[in-house]
């Protein structure tokens, strides 16, 4: 899939946005869209990447499963940490695994033909060191046999215009001792590291990669491009600076990337002054250099498309969103249509 030139001034070079804010998602503007017949609607697909949160606003199983019963055949998804439900007793460091028992607590009545929740992934402070021990243990007790790994999200940034990630303090978190200390405490344990940074940090995943090569990491939602506040000027350079560390870290065989999650950060599309939701060609045309990218870097086998849904229906709809995954994979062949969209969310997750 190599990186097609037409594509490439139009997205790259785009109108600049602001982001960093999580809207609620407007059904009445998303009903502007034009109604599309789902493509391939016999593909399996594992959602590799979606929340279900009390806040900013209600989004549970039952409205995450009315947004899956959009006519794609989605067969499993993992559950990702977003800082809801936390206990409010006990230890402190013990407080995230509240969300792990709330996300297997929503799921463990369910008898639908989508396994939501087939894999959960749970935050634990990695600056905890080696005294992460108990708090996984508690995670994988609460999480039903479903608990597969840790979300440590450490995007930073100096400038005051970007949004820095809840739990992103400073600079350089996962190269710090302790954080690679607890690395080594999550692999022992077969678990695995979901990074979600901004691009110009993509240099720490490489260093934390190589210094525990047993861990299995996922670089979330494209490894964290940035288009708004200083990235929304000199878009071309800092795409290249994004790709270079795109291909630094795809040099390690035991990291991954999850396709998708461009909406939020800004990076291509500005659907916050857009007047209407884009369509499935308009966003497999505008985030087909960013997603060309990733499968060029890591190949398929490492690859696995997600919804980032509640956050990126801010800007499209779950039909619409895999529909654009599919006419941009719509050149590949069946075994790297398979690994995309399923084989490799199983993979990596260890879903059966």
């Amino acid at each position: 899939m190599a990186l097609d030139a037409r594509f490439y001034k139009d997205a790259v070079d785009g109108r600049p946005s602001e982001f960093g804010t999580i809207f609620e998602p407007s059904e009445h503007w998303l009903s502007r869209l034009p109604t599309e017949d789902v493509i391939d609607p016999d593909l399996p697909i594992v959602d590799a990447h979606h929340h279900l949160w009390i806040e900013p606003y209600a989004y549970d199983r039952a409205a995450f499963e009315a947004d899956v019963d959009s006519g794609h055949r989605v067969d499993a998804t993992v559950a990702v940490e977003c800082h809801v439900a936390y206990r409010r007793t006990g230890p402190e460091a013990l407080y995230p695994v509240g969300e792990t028992e709330f996300l297997a607590e929503s799921v463990a009545d369910q008898h639908g033909l989508t396994k939501v929740a087939a894999g959960i992934v749970g935050y634990a402070d990695l600056s905890l060191g080696a005294e992460i021990e108990p708090v996984l243990a508690g995670h994988i007790e609460a999480g039903r046999g479903r608990f597969r790994g840790v979300r440590f999200s450490t995007g930073w940034d100096s400038s005051p215009d970007v949004a820095n990630t809840q739990t992103g303090e400073r600079p350089g978190m996962l190269r710090e001792s302790r954080t690679i200390e607890a690395a080594r405490v999550l692999a022992r344990n077969g678990l695995t590291l979901d990074a979600w940074l901004f691009h110009p940090q993509l240099a720490d995943v490489a260093v934390l990669a190589d210094a525990v090569p047993e861990l299995n990491i996922v670089v979330d939602h494209c490894g964290g491009p940035l288009g708004y506040g200083p990235y929304a000027r000199h878009r071309s350079s800092h795409f290249e600076r994004w790709r270079a560390g795109i291909d630094l870290v795809a040099r390690r065989p035991n990291v991954w990337c999850k396709v998708g999650g461009l909406l939020a950060r800004g990076a291509a599309i500005d659907y916050v002054r857009a007047p209407a939701p884009p369509t499935s060609d308009d966003l497999a045309r505008t985030w087909f250099p960013w997603l060309d990218a990733c499968v060029e870097a890591f190949g398929p086998d490492r690859c696995m498309f997600e919804s980032n849904f509640p956050v990126d229906k801010m800007g499209t709809t779950y039909r619409v969103l895999w529909n654009a995954y599919k006419k941009f994979a719509s050149a590949a062949s069946a075994y790297e249509r398979a690994r995309l969209f399923s084989g490799s969310a199983r993979a990596f997750y260890r879903l059966g």
